[in-house]
């Protein structure tokens, strides 16, 4: 349990034992997700890497856009239940990602190289940025669930023209905090509390204050 304040020596009080939060499955979980996303059978390790060393494994071929998307939707698959962060993901994505591997193989065969900066690279967004697609737009709530957008917002327009695929809506506090004062950061009804922020806070303050 942690409890904010100005006071250094007060918020080493009522952080938990270094030991205990470190044993605890999240925060193992937020410190070891660093070492272990290695697509098999490849050698290309997705660990920090930016968006040019992921095109540039598209072009030598060492992976496919199919493969990341399918790395990131077996991870939400297997910490979404524990992290809450993600609300629903495209059903679309794969396809959208077989796309762009087909895109690639035709320009790299046509000597084309003017691809999207983007391009077959999943992204994730805020459930509060509309998609015209099958993905919902709720800003977290179950009042919009089911509601159509007009259009793709400014921004997915400009990530579509780039060549991104569009992997799914994340979690948000549900209006951003408008629906009432009291909802803790982070909830929805749609997700619950998502509680990748509060690993975050959880390493950040150990980092500072550490346990004596």
């Amino acid at each position: 349990m942690i409890s904010f304040s100005t006071n250094a020596a007060e918020v080493k009080m009522r952080i938990n034992h270094k030991a205990s939060l470190l044993s605890s499955p999240l925060i193992s979980l937020f410190v070891l997700s660093g070492f272990v996303n290695v697509i098999d059978g490849w050698q290309f390790t997705i660990t920090e890497a930016t968006i040019d060393d992921i095109q540039r494994a598209f072009t030598t071929n060492e992976l496919t856009s199919r493969q990341l998307v399918d790395l990131y939707l077996g991870q939400i698959a297997s910490l979404n239940s524990l992290l809450r962060g993600v609300l629903e993901v495209n059903p679309d994505a794969q396809d959208q990602a077989d796309q762009a591997d087909r895109e690639r193989k035709e320009a790299a065969y046509q000597g084309r190289c003017c691809l999207g900066e983007l391009h077959g690279i999943p992204v994730l967004l805020k459930d509060s940025i509309a998609t015209e697609d099958a993905l919902n737009t709720t800003c977290g709530s179950y009042a919009l669930l089911g509601s159509k957008v007009p259009r793709d917002s400014g921004v997915v327009e400009r990530l579509r023209r780039a060549g991104a695929v569009i992997l799914g809506k994340a979690t948000l506090s549900e209006w951003y905090g408008v629906r009432s004062a009291t909802i803790p950061d982070g909830w929805c009804a749609r997700g619950g509390q998502g509680v990748v922020g509060i690993a975050f806070l959880s390493y950040w303050f150990l980092s500072f204050y550490p346990s004596s």
